[in-house]
């Protein structure tokens, strides 16, 4: 693999440091604003809108300068995010600096996927991509303890500044060795806009927010799971998080191979592993040892679609793939969201807290479902797209 793809996971684990970091800094956060824990977790969820509006309208008005050039200057924008949170003297001001930093979360990952693709033969643009996804799946393995751990013990603005220097060293890295790729000569928005015509990128973006919400329907509330129904102890559940984000890393590596195999095949098998793999956590929760291992798989399974899920987008869209591949990084953001709100619905209609889980079972299997009917449908892709999206 070219060493430029390292760069590119490098920029990756920064930024899923400063979505994942912040999750254990909130109580310290609070306090220091003299706000409430929720109003101090809209931090996260501000984050996460601004990465879905920032993976389409940001990368809307890109489409049309070399690719690299833009890498750089979403880095220079992360780096001013996560500088203006490092300094905040006000929750206003950090909530400001989380969205600057999350503007280019989606766009960074959009069109990081394109150069990462075309860095490598056509056989292997899935396990490029994954490559690249891997700094985000680190981030999370090491996120919120290592970002957690160095908040307690210097304070929560060292952690920011920790990422701001990641952010440096990884855009001296994309400056060093990431090739120049020029956009297409041909490439305009209307280009871009025109692969929006297509039902199967609609089909695609429809099955990465069922698929990716069904993981999250599951794991947005995993720490209640944890602690009241699995019977694990609140100081347990970071290094449980630590366990699931391993299978996230194990996950992504391996979901990458087998999508370059087989896209539709390997992302059919991946969506039923998953709802085996929520249905069985759901009726087997009160098991310590049966939650550990369930986690670990609904982190390897979840997560292995994520290369195919991509890939698959970006074959429809040969012709217009920034902009697709940007859309389908704010569809894993509106996935998230999506299995959130279900997850929370069931658990305020008084179903416990295992009702997370069979939420993201059925989301996951709405998104088979969709994925099935779509790769039986007659379709007809862009020249050169046949070969990534059989199988």
């Amino acid at each position: 693999m070219p060493i430029g793809l390292l760069a590119l996971a490098l920029g990756g684990f920064g930024i899923g440091l400063t979505e994942f970091g912040i999750m254990g800094l909130l109580p310290q956060v609070a306090a220091d604003f003299g706000v409430s824990e929720p109003v101090a977790g809209y931090l996260i969820s501000g984050y996460a809108l601004s990465v879905a509006v920032g993976g389409i309208a940001l990368t809307a008005a890109i489409t049309r300068f070399d690719r690299k050039k833009v890498l750089l200057a979403l880095m220079v924008l992360f780096i001013a995010g996560n500088l203006i949170s490092a300094l905040a003297p006000t929750y206003s001001v950090l909530m400001v600096g989380r969205i600057v930093a999350a503007l280019c979360h989606g766009a960074f990952f959009g069109v990081g996927s394109v150069v990462a693709a075309d860095m490598v033969a056509p056989n292997k643009r899935a396990g490029a991509i994954a490559l690249m996804f891997t700094g985000l799946t680190v981030a999370n393995v090491l996120g919120v303890p290592l970002g957690t751990l160095l908040g307690q013990q210097l304070g929560w603005r060292s952690t920011f500044w920790a990422i701001t220097i990641i952010g440096i060293v990884a855009l001296a890295g994309i400056r060093l060795l990431v090739p120049p790729t020029p956009a297409p000569a041909e490439t305009s928005l209307r280009t871009e806009l025109g692969a929006f015509r297509r039902p199967q990128v609609w089909i695609s973006a429809a099955v990465t927010v069922l698929g990716f919400g069904g993981m999250f329907g599951g794991f947005t509330y995993i720490a209640f799971t944890l602690t009241e129904v699995s019977g694990f102890a609140t100081t347990s559940v970071p290094w449980l998080l630590v366990l699931f984000g391993a299978g996230m890393f194990v996950g992504n590596f391996v979901g990458g191979k087998l999508a370059d195999r087989a896209l539709n095949t390997s992302l059919m098998v991946i969506l039923a592993l998953l709802t085996v793999v929520l249905v069985v956590f759901a009726l087997t929760a009160q098991s310590k040892v049966m939650t550990i291992v369930s986690l670990l798989l609904m982190g390897a399974v979840g997560f292995a679609s994520v290369a195919g899920l991509q890939l698959r987008i970006m074959g429809y869209a040969q012709d217009a793939p920034t902009m697709a591949s940007g859309a389908n990084i704010a569809a894993f953001n509106i996935g998230n969201a999506l299995g959130a709100w279900l997850s929370g619905l069931a658990i305020g209609a008084g179903f416990g807290f295992v009702s997370p889980l069979w939420v993201g079972a059925g989301v996951t299997v709405a998104g088979l479902v969709v994925l099935v009917a779509g790769s039986v449908r007659p379709s007809r892709p862009v020249p050169d797209a046949a070969a990534a999206v059989t199988g």
